[in-house]
């Protein structure tokens, strides 16, 4: 017998608002720091995975440890991946003990190019998110936005994200 869902708890005045502000500046940030990584000639996504090889033990990760890092399905991945492939940033690998798994690996190449836009892109962070911000009250948002994350993946929420691109429409 299905259950019958519980009525919406409705957001208050001061609730909604704060959502729309969320809402508005999370994607205007997000589009921002894309523009500014743009004279790179490339975007916030793809500069997101060869940052997280390049903090990696020797710079490679799998690709499923990529896809939940970034939040992207491993279908996107495998795309944008290939985009840096092309570029000669990144090559995938068998992993390493696992022949089933697939590994990307930071090439030379690949590091030099996130080090070359590295300020750009914690310029951008810092003049975006950062300097409108007390220092309380970033440490507050980052304190805030872990408790969102952690909140999620303790309803396994993640991985329907992560998948949902994959299932059929």
């Amino acid at each position: 017998m299905a259950r019958k869902p519980l009525p919406p708890q409705w957001l208050d005045e001061d609730e909604q608002q704060a959502w729309r502000h969320y809402l508005h500046a999370s994607r205007l940030l997000e589009a921002v720091m894309d523009r500014d990584l743009q004279t790179h000639g490339l975007q916030l996504t793809e500069y997101e995975i060869i940052m997280v090889l390049s903090g990696a033990p020797e710079r490679r990760l799998r690709m499923s440890a990529i896809a939940e890092q970034v939040v992207q399905s491993r279908s996107r991945l495998s795309h944008t991946a290939g985009r840096l492939e092309k570029r000669g940033w990144v090559r995938r690998e068998a992993c390493v003990g696992d022949r089933r798994g697939v590994e990307l690996v930071l090439t030379d190449a690949g590091s030099a190019a996130v080090i070359e836009m590295a300020p750009t892109h914690v310029h951008s962070v810092r003049a975006n998110l950062v300097a409108p911000l007390s220092h309380e009250e970033f440490l507050a948002l980052g304190r805030a936005m872990g408790a969102v994350d952690r909140g999620i993946k303790s309803k396994e929420a993640v991985d329907r994200v992560l998948t949902a691109e994959e299932q059929p429409a």
